[in-house]
């Protein structure tokens, strides 16, 4: 057993870096039983297929001084953070409106650290737990064994 305890109506945000999935307790915190409410992807093609340029070069000096290539911009990565910013803000709203008492946040490492970045301490004060696994792909059975035991 995990240890999450879950109230009836509380919530589930499932997400990484393109699909989020938000899930609400239909039961009691001892029998939870998680319902799909709401679910969007934002489509992220590699970065290959986003923008082909050759990465840009600085000059370190002036004349025949040696130049530095510069890293390309890495578009999906920057999609992923920006979607994370998204439910962020999407959390703030309904959190404003009282629409969840508790919420448990599952996402991959990284996403996780952008959303603590961005969210609000109205939604910050309702976490009861985070859980850092990308399970935005398993069925919501394997989802509540996983988070509840």
């Amino acid at each position: 057993m995990s240890g999450i305890r879950l109230r009836r109506n509380g919530w589930v945000l499932v997400a990484d870096g393109e699909k989020a999935l938000f899930l609400v307790n239909a039961d009691t915190p001892d029998h939870p039983a998680l319902e799909v409410f709401n679910a969007f992807e934002q489509p992220n093609p590699r970065t290959a297929a986003q923008g082909t340029d050759r990465p840009g070069r600085l000059s370190d000096g002036l004349g025949n001084a040696h130049r530095s290539a510069v890293q390309e911009t890495d578009w999906h990565r920057l999609a992923k953070h920006e979607f994370a910013h998204e439910i962020a803000s999407l959390l703030k709203q309904n959190a404003l409106a009282d629409r969840f008492e508790q919420i448990v946040i599952v996402a991959p490492a990284v996403i996780m650290g952008e959303l603590r970045k961005s969210l609000s301490e109205a939604v910050s004060s309702r976490i009861i737990a985070e859980v850092a696994k990308d399970l935005t792909r398993h069925p919501v059975p394997q989802i509540e064994k996983i988070l509840f035991g």
